[in-house]
């Protein structure tokens, strides 16, 4: 196959996909008779002929994919007037602390927060497939260790932790503060303390999401 026809086949694949594609899946539509650097050279030349449109292909944690650049979202918005989940402070600054600390425990996250995480938290960051356990700490109890996946990096459109903004940008636009370490409260105060960080009134919505 010529380089032209190979595009084409990959533009089809990317186009009709659900999900990024990574190289090594791309490579099995050409019996791995492809090497992968010749695939990416290809995808480069195939996203620099999509510069001009309104849909571009880029490179996420998870592999290749087509997708609506950021700019067009408020006019997509007008007839497709999605509302993106809203998440309380709890829950972002649980990710934010996760995402720049890697891998951490909950008391990991409990010290810097100066409050307790509820289950509730951590649940909704698990369903949206941002965080995950990765393994346990070894310490007495052997406490799960969190860490981001590649949804989360694709979601924020990102190829590695490597990209993601300074912490103090982070914390600027969530007007988030950092909070000194300190023994968790008793039972009954986390609940309390949880319950009023994730109360309607608190939330907020993630830009980048």
């Amino acid at each position: 196959m010529s380089p032209s026809e190979i595009k084409i086949v990959l533009e089809a694949a990317l186009l009709a996909a659900q999900e990024p594609l990574p190289v090594a899946e791309l490579r099995k539509m050409f019996d791995d008779q492809i090497d992968s650097n010749t695939l990416r050279l290809l995808l480069e030349e195939l996203r620099e002929a999509w510069t001009d449109r309104g849909v571009e292909l880029v490179s996420t944690a998870s592999g290749w994919r087509f997708q609506t650049k950021a700019s067009l979202q408020k006019f997509l918005e007008r007839i497709h007037p999605e509302r993106a989940p809203r998440y309380s402070r709890a829950v972002l600054e649980t990710l934010a602390i996760i995402a720049y600390r890697q891998p951490v425990t909950r008391g990991d996250i409990e010290n810097v927060r100066g409050v307790s995480v509820s289950t509730e938290v951590i649940r909704r960051l698990e369903e949206r497939n941002w965080v995950e356990v990765i393994g346990h700490k070894e310490v007495p109890g052997r406490p799960a260790l969190y860490a981001t996946t590649k949804t989360f990096l694709d979601d924020l459109r990102l190829r590695s932790l490597e990209e993601l903004p300074p912490l103090e940008e982070i914390a600027k636009s969530l007007e988030l503060t950092q909070i000194p370490p300190q023994p968790a409260p008793a039972q009954s105060a986390e609940d309390s303390a949880e319950t009023r960080a994730d109360a309607p009134a608190e939330t907020v919505q993630p830009s980048a999401a």
